[in-house]
């Protein structure tokens, strides 16, 4: 179910490299790359990058600005945008610069919705 969930996304965001969902343990639960993405090193990103998640939750919590729901990273050969299910596991989409960003935010909400049951705690 999850990956047949993250190819969808793949598939209907232009320019996307793949998508993975992360444990806050840095370690994916499932993944899914496009033919573009598979040499990417994605899920590696995506681990390092969990540290970074659970800081901003961390900082958004201590400021009293409420959970994180969404990351957004845009470096010079990639853009990733995270979407938290709960404080234990997360969406990682990976696109190229030129991908359809708003598609990719639209697609990982939708995703949230559709799994928020397996995603329960």
């Amino acid at each position: 179910m999850f990956k047949k969930t993250l190819q969808i996304i793949v598939e209907k965001t232009n320019g996307s490299l793949g998508a993975l969902i992360m444990g806050a343990d840095g370690l994916s639960v499932e993944k899914f790359f496009s033919e573009e993405g598979a040499d990417a090193n994605l899920d590696v990103a995506a681990a390092e990058f969990t540290s970074l998640v659970r800081s901003a939750n961390k900082s958004g919590r201590d400021l009293d600005f409420g959970e994180l729901h969404e990351l957004v990273v845009a470096l010079g050969n990639v853009t990733l945008v995270m979407r938290l299910f709960n404080k234990d596991y997360f969406a990682v989409l990976a696109l190229n610069p030129e991908g359809n960003l708003g598609r990719g935010r639209y697609e990982l909400r939708k995703a949230e919705l559709m799994l928020a049951k397996e995603f329960a705690v």
